[in-house]
């Protein structure tokens, strides 16, 4: 009896210490250093029908077409905007066959009058300048701040010049003058708008964006930044013009009428370059500041670094619509496409 006691209890005690035994083995098994832990950058989260070689990128926010805060192509934020804003509109030639359809040439062309045949003339052209490189990095990607300075003269004293040059794209046009004015216009610029009658020199780096009325004004480009031969059009341009020839932009005369009729509404016989520029820009980037549009806080119109009153002003021409594009503009601002300073 006692021998069949002791033999029980050390049965009892081994399977005692056996269990002890396997538990701190599994408690060590499953402890793993901090550093042998996979990263954030380590981690490749599974997808359906995901092969072990594919690389997951990581998509923006629901409902984001970029990686900003807010992005200029999301829809739903404004149903006004949404009826006007066409994403697949291209902003600008690329010298394919399928640039231009024919109703918008066929305004285009009424515009102006011109002389030739447009695929004569942009053949011409796309042997002195090089085609747009496609765009390969996809917007959701991206976050591209953009600065649209107008030219008005309520940046005078604004002080707006560095938050200006903070942005990743800056667009001017036309005599835009920036020496002497920096700490109110700033000084860098990325895209220039321009066409013959209001022509300047560039520096290095900068994009020339051409915005054509007419035939002509892509003949000129050809020859300005060529031969010279072209010194007049309806009058006297500068015939030589100092850019880099592979940052040339032509504004697609589609994208013109795309603005006429979508934005300014036929107002005016076609829209300025202050508003085809601020077009182009919510069709080029994420986010668009607006600076130098308007009268001044007095209620002139002239441009920044002129002394008459009376220069520049064009609201009663009858070419463009100034009242209606200024409509236009602060309801862009009121719906959050644009930052509008004033």
């Amino acid at each position: 009896m006692m021998l069949r006691r002791k033999l029980y209890l050390g049965a009892l005690l081994g399977a005692i210490l056996f269990l002890m035994i396997a538990a701190h083995t599994i408690q060590k098994a499953s402890v793993v250093p901090i550093t042998d832990l996979p990263t954030h950058h380590d981690v490749r989260l599974p997808m359906k029908n995901q092969t072990p070689l594919q690389t997951v990128i990581t998509e923006p926010r629901r409902g984001h077409s970029c990686s900003c805060p807010s992005c200029i192509a999301d829809k739903g934020v404004s149903e006004w905007f949404d009826q006007r804003y066409d994403h697949k509109q291209q902003p600008y030639l690329t010298g394919r066959d399928n640039d231009i359809d024919l109703l918008s040439l066929k305004w285009w062309l009424s515009l102006q009058s011109s002389d030739g045949m447009i695929k004569d003339v942009t053949q011409k052209m796309y042997k002195i300048i090089s085609p747009p490189p496609e765009d390969e990095m996809p917007r959701q990607n991206q976050c591209q701040k953009c600065a649209v300075v107008g030219n008005s003269g309520n940046l005078l004293r604004s002080k707006y010049g560095a938050l200006i040059d903070s942005h990743s794209v800056v667009i001017r046009m036309n005599k835009a003058v920036t020496v002497g004015f920096e700490e109110d216009v700033g000084n860098q610029t990325t895209h220039h708008f321009m066409y013959p009658e209001s022509a300047i020199d560039l520096r290095p780096g900068v994009h020339l964006v051409l915005l054509p009325f007419k035939l002509k004004d892509m003949q000129w480009l050809s020859s300005a930044l060529s031969t010279g031969e072209i010194k007049m059009t309806y009058m006297r341009v500068k015939n030589l013009v100092e850019a880099d020839k592979d940052k040339v932009i032509v504004v697609n005369p589609a994208f013109f009428k795309y603005t006429h009729d979508k934005w300014t509404e036929r107002h005016g016989r076609y829209p300025s370059t202050g508003m085809v520029a601020i077009m182009f820009a919510l069709h080029l980037c994420d986010e668009v500041s607006v600076f130098g549009y308007g009268a001044d806080k007095q209620g002139n119109w002239h441009h920044y670094w002129e002394y008459n009153r009376n220069a520049g002003a064009f609201r009663k021409t009858g070419v463009h619509n100034a009242d209606f594009e200024t409509e236009i503009i602060q309801r862009l601002n009121k719906e959050g496409k644009i930052k509008l300073y004033r």
